[in-house]
């Protein structure tokens, strides 16, 4: 499957979750060449990187992709399997992916997952240094199996993953505030209306994920702060998926993920027709298919949800206005 006989879907919502899906896989596959690299460093190796090429420290095939996408495939397909978000069966399925020993892992996911599979625990314990952007990166399936939902709901989902690995109020809000992210493009919401609802909402409650006024955001850390910051200048300050990609993953740092988060916001702000082709087509097919299938099945399930047990927003899924 290739860009080329990639249909479209007909449904609003089945578009964008396609397209945050394929974005989150084509902006870690992009960002994972240049990760741990400085801008400066990247500007002398590629001049501006905007190719799937592969490479890096992780020495990847060209179109390959990193644990940011491959733990949300894990997670959607636990979602999946038990037609709802659940805590225990997400944590099977990190620690059936940690078996599988992945092309990398977080030092917080590595210890969150041995954790679980000592202990049986589903909550990792709070800790001051586990502000990390691992939870975040991998949250795509639960926005779209979600979608629909009454923010409580949402937000119980969304930790129940989350702190399986990382219990920190900054990696929570982040996180969450990802998730509504996505859901409102997904209801037709625009850049606009997303910074001004939840964007600045997040500021209001915790002022480190301030980006406005100062430098840009370079050569970012794992912190949930520092990768966030990068994702939100880049995103507001471009108008385009390719723009908006480019520009994050140039930013060098843990690119893989920034760019993972950033593809993510970009593909259900943009859908899918603004992803270009080539980066479509560049990506691995096995990752490509399963990205796009996932998508349509979680976004599925939380519409079949809502049809059937009624849901406080069920609105959203039936009057998305468009995107501006």
């Amino acid at each position: 499957m290739s860009m080329s006989d990639l249909a479209v879907p007909d449904n609003h919502v089945e578009d964008r979750a396609v397209a945050a899906y394929l974005g989150l896989a084509i902006g870690d596959a992009l960002g994972a060449t240049v990760e741990f690299m400085t801008p400066r460093e990247i500007r002398a190796e590629y001049g501006v990187h905007d190719t799937i090429r592969g490479g890096g420290w992780l020495n990847l095939r060209c179109g390959e992709v990193t644990d940011d996408t491959t733990m949300a495939l894990a997670l959607g397909r636990s979602i999946l399997e038990q037609g709802k978000v659940d805590a225990v069966a997400a944590a099977r399925a990190f620690d059936g992916w940690m078996r599988a020993k992945p092309v990398d892992i977080g030092n917080t996911v590595r210890r969150g997952i041995l954790r679980f599979r000592q202990s049986g625990e589903l909550v990792a314990p709070p800790n001051d240094h586990d502000a990390g952007n691992g939870a975040c990166m991998r949250v795509l399936p639960v926005a779209l199996a979600t979608f629909g939902y009454d923010r409580t709901r949402v937000r119980a989902d969304t930790l129940a993953q989350a702190r399986i690995t990382h219990n920190h109020p900054l990696s929570d809000a982040g996180t969450l505030c990802v998730v509504e992210m996505v859901q409102a493009f997904l209801a037709g919401r625009s850049r606009v209306e997303v910074l001004h609802e939840h964007v600045y909402r997040l500021i209001e409650q915790h002022s480190p994920f301030r980006f406005r006024g100062g430098k840009p955001r370079e050569n970012p850390s794992g912190y949930i702060v520092d990768t966030l910051q990068t994702v939100f200048q880049c995103f507001f300050d471009t108008d385009s998926f390719a723009d908006c990609l480019v520009e994050t993953v140039n930013r060098g740092g843990d690119a893989d993920t920034t760019g993972a988060i950033a593809g993510m916001l970009a593909g259900a702000c943009f859908g899918l027709k603004a992803i270009p082709d080539e980066w479509i087509d560049a990506l691995a097919q096995p990752v490509r298919e399963a990205c796009a299938a996932q998508a349509r099945a979680l976004v599925g399930l939380s519409q079949q949800t809502v049809a059937c047990c009624g849901a406080p927003h069920a609105a959203m899924v039936r009057g998305a206005h468009p995107t501006v």
